[in-house]
């Protein structure tokens, strides 16, 4: 049975996912902010944004684990706590590593606080009505997307760069508020400790994290990216290895032997690459390249995020009476649509096929979403939910991480390449640099090498969504997701 205050509680949840949400689409507006105020080189700003994706993503499986053990409600205030602190120290520091520190503990604070936002929402919601709930869980997301630039651009224009981590921490004190007052408590059946799972699991994520990281940066074949694929291997290796033999396992393997949650899990690391891949270049070519201000490229962003919530709501509806199956590649090939019309925009296009494309990117992102993340969520038994939504956002940040790291990787390749050799070093590595030497002839060079670095990217995140529709078409079942049936109860609220 569902919960008395579930519309109440859902309302919790999407609050707590906002606080994440807003911040990691503020950061990439402040980019520039950070160059110049906080004297942060590109390298420092991968690392900002990689310590916490590093840190979020090494932590999430053994915090979705351990909240199913010790209480859902409980983790969620406890994620609250530590990444709104961590957000107000972010504001005090004053030097690029202090910040890299401060993304890091966000991040901890992060792990902890996600997986129990969906697991809390299927423990609380039954079937005829879990799909709306995912539904407007995952349109939270597109609701940050709208916010966060919007805010953010208001206070990077009004205020120093520090402003934007001070956003998270009026809305994380609501949320706390909110959990205490509102949520029940809600766990797992009670079962042992697996602290040599949740220690591979960490060392292997963050190394797999870290591939993708150094990969691009340092070369595939560096000693960086080789070490992190031995670790990555052996770690995630040996986890499989354990879990299957483990009397209480952190991670239930024979999730993965379901077609649908192994199928949408595959989607959602593709499709997850796909946003990843848009906003890093779309908002360094709106202030780089357009000449937009933090304010109005956060606004110019609006039309993708108000498509792909209207259209979330649309893929709900017909989560109804089409499969998810075919909701899911449907979506994915509208994305890699948008992908291709974003690939044909020119240096002196300004903003008109821009916004096409970042509609059609958002309509084929809402189709998908809901269908995805029912899936996976419906083969998920509900005494696992916590490693359950853990999973969920695993191979969500996985997807995100791959993204920035490819697209980062051919946004810095191709750029590098289209600049003349007579060109200073720096400019030839940031656009940035290139655009404040005041030399016209050398900023045009730089800003018709990186819209023709962006073009290659997005055929690169066409590629990926196509390769996801295929997936869902070859892997998911024909039929509407089931989603789980049992019904389990809530322990004591307080």
């Amino acid at each position: 049975m569902s919960h008395p205050r579930r519309w109440w509680i859902l309302g919790v949840l999407c609050l707590s996912l906002l606080v994440l949400v807003v911040d990691n689409t503020v950061l990439n507006l402040a980019i520039p902010s950070l160059m110049r105020d906080l004297g942060a080189s590109p390298a420092d700003i991968q690392w900002i944004i990689d310590a916490y994706i590093l840190v979020f993503a090494g932590l999430l499986l053994t915090a979705g684990s351990l909240s199913d053990r010790y209480g859902r409600r409980r983790f969620l205030i406890i994620g609250l706590v530590l990444f709104g602190g961590a957000s107000l120290v972010a504001t005090l520091v004053t030097e690029p590593w202090q910040l890299i520190g401060a993304r890091a503990l966000m991040g901890i604070g992060g792990s902890i606080l996600m997986p129990s936002t969906l697991s809390i929402l299927i423990t609380v919601f039954d079937d005829s009505e879990r799909r709306k709930a995912i539904a407007a869980w995952s349109a939270v997301a597109m609701v940050g997307v709208i916010a966060g630039p919007t805010l953010g651009g208001f206070m990077l224009q009004h205020f120093w760069w520090g402003s934007v981590f001070l956003l998270n921490v009026p809305i994380a004190a609501i949320a706390i508020i909110a959990a205490v007052l509102l949520m029940p408590e809600s766990r797992g059946p009670a079962r042992g400790l697996d602290p040599l799972g949740a220690v591979l699991s960490v060392v292997g994520m963050a190394a797999l994290v870290l591939l993708f990281i150094e990969g691009p940066r340092a070369g595939w074949s560096s000693a960086q990216a080789l070490g992190g694929a031995a670790v990555a291997v052996l770690a995630l290796g040996g986890l499989v290895l354990w879990e299957r033999r483990c009397a209480h396992p952190m991670l239930p393997l024979g999730l993965f032997r379901e077609r649908d949650f192994s199928g949408a899990s595959f989607s959602i690391v593709l499709m997850s690459f796909g946003v990843g891949a848009v906003l890093l270049m779309l908002t360094q070519y709106l202030q780089f390249v357009l000449g937009y201000g933090e304010l109005r490229a956060g606004l110019a962003l609006l039309p993708y995020a108000v498509s792909a919530a209207l259209f979330n709501a649309v893929g709900a509806g017909l989560g109804q009476r089409v499969s998810n199956r075919t909701l899911v590649a449907t979506g994915m090939v509208v994305v890699a649509l948008g992908f291709g019309a974003l690939a044909t925009v020119g240096p002196s296009d300004g903003y008109g096929k821009l916004v096409v494309a970042l509609l059609v990117i958002g309509v084929g992102g809402g189709l998908a979403g809901p269908a995805a993340y029912a899936t996976l969520m419906g083969a998920v038994p509900p005494d696992h939910a916590g490693v359950g939504s853990a999973l969920n956002d695993t191979v969500q940040q996985t997807g995100s991480a791959l993204g920035i790291a490819v697209v980062g990787s051919v946004l810095a390749g191709v750029y590098t390449a289209g600049m003349p050799e007579r060109a200073p070093a720096a400019a030839r590595e940031s656009i940035d640099v290139a655009l404040r030497l005041g030399d016209a002839g050398l900023a045009r060079t730089a800003k018709e090498s990186f819209v023709s670095a962006m073009s290659l990217g997005s055929w690169v995140g066409a590629g990926f969504c196509l390769l996801a529709a295929v997936t869902a078409l070859l892997v998911l079942r024909r039929r509407p997701a089931v989603e789980p049936a049992a019904d389990p109860q809530p322990v004591a609220s307080s």
